[in-house]
């Protein structure tokens, strides 16, 4: 029996990553984890990513966003519009920093959904990676590196918003 190998998305190009992204978030149900050392011009500023993920936000009971950054201060300072609409939807869009320096020394970014998805970045500033809409055995190491690292950060205070 020939077994199918869960179709690849492309990430050679920063026009094919902003695509595969796209397609994961679209493709999701109620939850995305992002592992992104620093947000950059490129990555979840579109209109598009934007609005699934505001759609993921407020899918209903369950629905999150749960987002590390080892940087927030850089993305507020920035005006990242990724941190404008976690500060409009912070039940939802949980935002941690992490604090040990092997975890600050991680230079990889990743996108993982709730339906299996994901998208790797070996190096987080570049283009170039893998990904799948659904290969759970693939996303799960990804997964389980998310998973423990955000048990270690700390919630990103800086990104509160003032109410005065």
């Amino acid at each position: 029996m020939n077994e199918s190998r869960p179709p690849i998305l492309p990430a050679a190009t920063r026009g094919e990553l902003t695509d595969s992204r796209l397609q994961l978030l679209a493709g999701a149900r109620h939850r995305v984890d992002i592992y992104q050392p620093c947000l950059d011009a490129d990555s979840y500023q579109g209109e598009d990513e934007l609005a699934e993920l505001r759609r993921l936000a407020t899918s209903g009971r369950g629905a999150q966003v749960r987002l590390l950054l080892h940087d927030p201060a850089a993305a507020l300072r920035d005006g990242h519009r990724l941190i404008a609409l976690s500060q409009r939807l912070p039940s939802a869009i949980q935002v941690r920093t992490p604090v040990e320096d092997t975890d600050l020394a991680y230079a990889s970014s990743y996108l993982l959904t709730d339906q299996g998805g994901y998208l790797f970045q070996p190096e987080a500033t570049r283009p170039g990676g893998r990904g799948s809409l659904c290969d759970r055995a693939a996303q799960a190491p990804l997964l389980q590196h998310f998973n423990e690292v955000w048990e270690r950060s700390a919630p990103a205070t800086v990104l509160q918003a003032l109410h005065l």
